[in-house]
């Protein structure tokens, strides 16, 4: 953990808060400030309150933070740094602590003395929690004093109080402890989900080594640590627990004119790269400088060991992105000023950065490749053999691109193409068979749907380079439907389908297809799912007909709460039912069906005719299906990795330690 200079802590003042402009806009429109007022939106919130407190610990002041989750539905976050300035600020004329609370960009970010790193470059953070809380409370212990206040909405409700002195010898003895409760008038929902906030927190505790992070859900009685002495480091040995690895871990952390950089990296045997970049500990998911220094320097430096050794020749020199295959890296660029692209931040732009990763990677890649031999001759052969699959592969890419020349652009003769020519109002159904097709086909709306039926199951994608993968025909034919084009040649902007919907039968197999496809989208394209392009229908799994009562029902739960509403009705009650599933007021106690209602149990898609299929799964106005997002893309390659990948241990366990949660299990 970096030490702080002294003069450092001294300047940190109510002088070093600087006022940019007000609150106001904040509630009016949330979204331009924590991307929307979703789950996603709701957790932003937290996120914003742990960044000034890792901001403290990555400047050497605090190494202890603790979040609260209360049974109350507020959150509190606790650290043990300096603790926010509460005396008069010279513009404003309030406490330091009501500055920061109540404007817009204030903060000590801006001048470059209280933080030289902080990942919260607009200082919007807390001042965006506070306009977006019902009630917020800022507890301050500092010059061994506690201070507190209390806000609704954004606005003090009391005057800055001085509680008393600070006692006893805990761990936050000084510090900031920041309590908030989301308002329930602004936001979808304020369920606070457990899983996201450790996900998150566990990345941040890696990325700042040396750092205690503890979680409490007071909800379920629930508490965790997290505290990791290597760093990144450490995290790449977790991220490559389940993986054959092909060597040791390079590691490196430098510090380059004012910019703190750490790098690890490792190959494995696996086809995909694993990249994750960060930037003042803020995940920049479309990448940036940091990473374009990353790959020249990892490029030019296996290129220069590989000529000198004898690998390849002058003349055969290899590609980044051969570079990729099987790479497992995690960067992370501390930096003051640091310039995002967009108020997501997700890509770095200073160009400083670029030169000075690339430097100190250089550097120290060459040295490990020289002073670990078996390592780089590993390293080359995965390097290398990656290159003869790229080559491969651009033949194999090239012959689909010629099929669909050489047909005049034809489609593949199974597909039921749609009439509109708009992208945005078009659907492509992806069924399973032929019978499936068939119904699909007849059923649909021939202007905006369009029907690719596929043979059998496609390959595991997983475990197959792109070569191998595009000698499948359903696959080519499925990639010449999307019109994207595939690898290197890929263009989203020429997807043909703004729906490309996956829809198999409700068993076993059909969840099987699911997940092949899934996984084949995940790896080779993952802007359709990025750009929230594909989707999974829900087709029902019973017809339940009693007279003239007609319902559709989703899951075995359903099936028995429409079973024991209708066995109490009046008989004269009879009326046409609808495809919604019914009222959850009756509790699922598996009663057997009663007499009169007719259970109808759809083994596949193509049970249905062609009417009931649009009427209960591709019609728009009553369907069902669900949109495919990537909230977390390294738990999301987990577990396709568990699932998909041939490491047969991990999968076993999984399976074994969520058996009992499976429902609707059709053996």
């Amino acid at each position: 953990m970096t030490k702080p200079a002294k003069d450092q802590s001294q300047k940190y003042g109510a002088e070093q808060i600087t006022v940019l402009e007000g609150l106001e806009p904040v509630r009016k429109r949330p979204g331009m400030y924590i991307g929307s007022t979703s789950e996603s939106g709701l957790h932003h919130l937290v996120w914003e309150v742990v960044d000034n407190a890792i901001d403290e610990a990555m400047a050497g002041f605090a190494n202890q933070i603790e979040l609260v989750i209360h049974t109350d539905g507020k959150v509190s976050v606790t650290d043990n740094g300096r603790g926010i300035p509460v005396d008069k600020h010279k513009v404003t004329k309030k406490s330091a602590l009501e500055t920061v609370l109540t404007k817009l960009h204030a903060g000590g970010k801006f001048e470059g003395q209280a933080y030289k790193v902080s990942g919260g470059l607009h200082g919007v953070g807390v001042s965006v929690v506070n306009a977006l809380s019902s009630y917020l409370r800022a507890e301050v212990r500092r010059d061994g004093f506690i201070y507190s206040q209390e806000y609704k909405q954004g606005r003090p409700t009391a005057a800055l109080k001085k509680e008393g002195r600070v006692s006893g010898k805990d761990a936050f003895r000084q510090g900031t402890k920041i309590t908030f409760l989301p308002d329930k008038a602004v936001f979808e929902t304020t369920d606070f989900k457990t899983k996201t906030i450790l996900e998150h927190l566990r990345q941040q505790a890696y990325l700042t080594a040396g750092t205690k992070i503890r979680v409490i859900d007071e909800r379920v009685g629930q508490v965790f640590t997290y505290y990791f002495e290597g760093g990144i480091l450490s995290y790449i040995k977790q991220l490559n627990r389940h993986r054959s690895v092909k060597n040791d871990p390079l590691y490196v952390h430098k510090t380059y004119e004012a910019i703190d950089i750490e790098v690890a990296l490792q190959y494995t045997d696996d086809y995909s790269e694993n990249l994750l970049a960060f930037a003042n500990n803020i995940y920049t998911s479309d990448g940036g400088m940091h990473v374009t220094g990353f790959r020249t320097a990892l490029t030019r430096s296996i290129n220069k060991y590989a000529v000198k050794n004898g690998y390849v020749k002058e003349a055969e020199k290899l590609t980044a992105d051969d570079m990729r295959e099987g790479l497992t890296a995690v960067i992370s660029v501390k930096l003051p000023n640091p310039q995002f692209e967009g108020q997501t931040k997700g890509k770095l732009g200073n160009p400083e950065v670029r030169t000075a990763v690339e430097s100190v990677l250089g550097a120290a890649l060459e040295s490990y490749l020289e002073e670990h031999p078996k390592d780089a001759a590993r390293m080359l052969e995965k390097v290398i053999l990656a290159s003869k699959a790229r080559l491969a592969a651009k033949a194999a890419r090239e012959s689909v691109i010629r099929k669909g020349v050489l047909e005049g652009l034809a489609l593949p003769g199974k597909l039921a193409d749609c009439s509109e020519s708009d992208p945005a109002k078009c659907e492509l159904y992806i069924v399973e068979g032929d019978s499936a097709g068939g119904s699909a086909k007849q059923g649909r709306d021939r202007n905006l749907q369009a029907i690719l039926p596929l043979r059998g199951k496609i390959w595991n994608v997983e475990r197959a380079r792109l070569d191998k993968m595009l000698s499948n025909n359903e696959i080519k034919n499925l990639i010449i439907a999307l019109g994207t084009g595939i690898g290197e040649q890929f263009d989203i902007a020429k997807l043909r389908y703004h729906r490309v919907i996956i829809m198999t039968d409700a068993d076993v197999d059909g969840a099987h297809i699911r997940t092949l496809l899934l996984t084949l989208f995940y790896r080779h394209f993952p802007d359709i799912v990025k750009n929230g392009f594909l989707y999974i229908a829900q087709p029902p799994l019973y017809k339940l007909q009693s007279g003239k009562s007609v319902a559709y029902v989703f899951s075995d739960a359903e099936k028995t709460r429409t079973i024991q509403a209708w066995s109490k009705r009046k008989p004269s009650s009879e009326s046409k039912g609808a495809i919604a599933p019914v009222s959850e007021e009756q509790e699922s106690s598996g009663q057997e069906v009663s007499r009169g209602i007719n259970l109808q149990r759809y083994k596949g898609l193509g049970e249905m005719n062609p009417g009931q299929l649009w009427e209960t799964t591709m019609d728009p106005k009553t369907r069902v299906m669900y949109r495919v997002n990537i909230e977390d893309a390294e738990a999301a390659n987990e577990i396709f990795e568990t699932l998909m990948g041939d490491e047969v241990a991990p999968r076993k366990k999984y399976i074994q330690t969520r058996a009992r949660t499976v429902k609707n299990l059709d053996i």
